[in-house]
């Protein structure tokens, strides 16, 4: 069985929104009380952020680390919060910001069940509908199921 990289403790639904900055650090802080990063991570993001906007469409934003930043990962694991006051994603609205963090190449399957989920605008709903991070987690399981 493999480890989960999402735990109930790492999914927020915020009633309000959040600057991208608070965003990114939000995610980068759940993933490091998580033991998956150091507290260089959040520089890491800032840095794939200003090379490559890691805004993935649907009000999804993702960002995470450069292949520089590796040594700052520590396990994998993801972090999964809704601002249901929106964030401006460099110009993007964004309502999904999902931190990732993957040792090794971990970090594409994650990419590609998230991308999965949010491809299917039904998913994307229930997401959105979610009245508690119980219920958002359970519609999230699945990522722990690789």
């Amino acid at each position: 069985m493999a480890r989960e990289v999402l735990a109930l403790g790492q999914v927020r639904i915020h009633s309000s929104g959040a600057t991208q900055e608070d965003a990114m650090k939000e995610a980068a802080d759940i993933l490091e009380a998580a033991g998956a990063v150091t507290n260089a991570y959040y520089d890491a993001m800032q840095q794939r952020e200003q090379t490559v906007s890691t805004y993935m469409g649907n009000e999804l934003a993702i960002p995470h680390g450069t292949n520089e930043t590796k040594d700052a990962i520590l396990d994998s694991a993801l972090s999964f919060v809704r601002y249901d006051g929106g964030v401006d994603w460099g110009g993007e609205p964004v309502t999904f910001v999902v931190g990732i963090a993957g040792r090794g190449d971990e970090h594409l399957e994650i990419l590609s069940q998230i991308a999965i989920m949010f491809s299917d605008d039904d998913e994307v709903a229930k997401l959105k509908a979610a009245g508690t991070p119980e219920e958002l987690f359970a519609l999230l399981s699945s990522v722990n199921e690789s």
